[in-house]
């Protein structure tokens, strides 16, 4: 499906981005290992979202939507029945890699599956880890394709160290230790998002964190409430294109700002991007509002840490390089290339077509600045942050722009044309 997008005047008002997706994710799975019902305001209506709770459901998960609360009945943990059929987690890397890891911890069989594209990412990264700790877990071949079969029972805690920084597989690991024997522990070379610990301590769990791990004694989650914050991830398409589009003033309202997903806002400040950000109430996960205001910027060099941090606002980070002052380099982002597409790729012939001056480097990205887009046809590869990114980039372009694939959008962000659009119009 193609969406053909054209440029934009200055951008202003009030943006309220949809629940978190991440948080949605961790949120809907805890609740289904925990003991009692879960209550979840807010939950993200994203493609992979809903995959997680059709997987759920497969397991016996009794799962309810009701006057905006989503309702789960924890099977405790160990209490998931045996599945009629492949769990399917559709484009979902997240299902299939924290489902592996509550999976471990019921004797029961289960094979995980998904669409082409996800069938081609490798697993492997979650598979060891939770072989180690006993769990039965096998991929198509040798490289750690799914289908994936899981066999849960005995585990024995572990100290983990994954050898390339991943909330997921760390997400899957401690998921996993809480039907363990004994205390288990991810060791990051990097600290990644921490949403997974966050939630267990909320559902009465010893979760304890040193220097850069982070362990979990086994035990049974309490039931809980929880209202999940604004995607950061998708309130920074809306920063990006506050930052492209000359003459704007914009606000994102009620976003989550966890500190370890927010480094994305570092960035840009480091490049002179004007921004306040304005903390809200508290609780489980910091929330608040982000304002962003059109001005200069000048290039930065990003490193492989910096990536880590921020992975998946990268490509939007190489836009904004396109209207910044100079040369911006973006370094060990290899990871990028094992997404749902080859986001390296993708990013720099994308740009490259709109007239932007950029470039494969080793692992990662280099753009000079500033320039001026021009529309033009541009696929999204089957990768919504793709899609997302080059309607932003359309904004600030001359003429119009084509996004090929846009239907793949459904993944993270279900009605983001619309909200582009929306904005456009109330500044006219």
């Amino acid at each position: 499906m193609d969406e053909r997008f054209e440029p934009s005047g200055a951008l202003a008002g009030t943006v309220i981005v949809p629940g978190d997706k991440s948080i949605s994710h961790r949120a809907a799975i805890i609740g289904s290992l925990a003991r009692g019902t879960t209550n979840i305001r807010g939950f993200s209506e994203a493609a992979d979202c809903a995959s997680t709770l059709e997987v759920l459901r497969a397991l016996g998960v009794k799962i309810v939507a009701s006057d905006g609360v989503l309702e789960v009945a924890g099977m405790g943990v160990g209490g998931f029945k045996a599945p009629a059929g492949p769990l399917h987690c559709g484009n979902s890397g997240t299902t299939m890699r924290l489902m592996a890891g509550a999976l471990a911890t019921s004797p029961i069989a289960a094979v995980l599956t998904g669409d082409e594209s996800l069938n081609r990412r490798p697993m492997r990264r979650v598979i060891e880890p939770l072989v180690t700790m006993g769990a039965k877990c096998q991929a198509s071949d040798e490289a750690g394709h799914p289908p994936l079969t899981v066999r849960g029972g005995s585990l024995q805690a572990v100290t983990y160290a994954p050898p390339v920084a991943s909330a997921q597989v760390k997400s899957a690991v401690l998921l996993a230790g809480l039907g363990a024997r004994g205390t288990t522990t991810v060791t990051e070379s990097v600290p990644t998002r921490d949403h997974t610990e966050r939630m267990l301590r909320l559902a009465g769990i010893e979760v304890a964190g040193e220097g850069s791990a982070v362990s979990v004694t086994p035990g049974v989650p309490e039931a809980f409430d929880l209202r999940v914050p604004g995607d950061f991830s998708s309130a920074a398409f809306f920063i990006a294109a506050a930052l492209m589009v000359p003459g704007s003033a914009l606000t994102v309202s009620g976003v989550g700002l966890n500190p370890t997903r927010t480094h994305f806002l570092g960035m840009l400040e480091r490049m002179g991007a004007r921004l306040k950000v304005t903390p809200g109430d508290g609780g489980s996960e910091p929330t608040g509002d982000v304002r962003v205001e059109h001005g200069p910027l000048t290039a930065i060099d990003v490193s492989p840490r910096e990536v880590a941090l921020s992975i998946d606002e990268i490509t939007l980070l190489a836009l904004v390089a396109c209207a910044a002052e100079g040369r911006t380099t973006i370094k060990g982002a290899g990871e990028l290339r094992y997404k749902e597409s080859d986001r390296i790729r993708g990013t720099v012939q994308g740009l490259q077509a709109m007239g932007a001056r950029v470039e494969e480097i080793t692992g990662g990205m280099a753009i000079e600045g500033p320039v001026r887009l021009r529309g033009t046809r541009v696929g999204s590869r089957g990768d919504h942050r793709i899609a997302m990114m080059f309607a932003v980039a359309a904004l600030a372009a001359e003429g119009v722009t084509v996004v090929q694939g846009w239907e793949w959008t459904q993944i993270s962000y279900p009605g983001f044309a619309q909200a582009l659009r929306r904005l456009k119009e109330e500044n006219r």
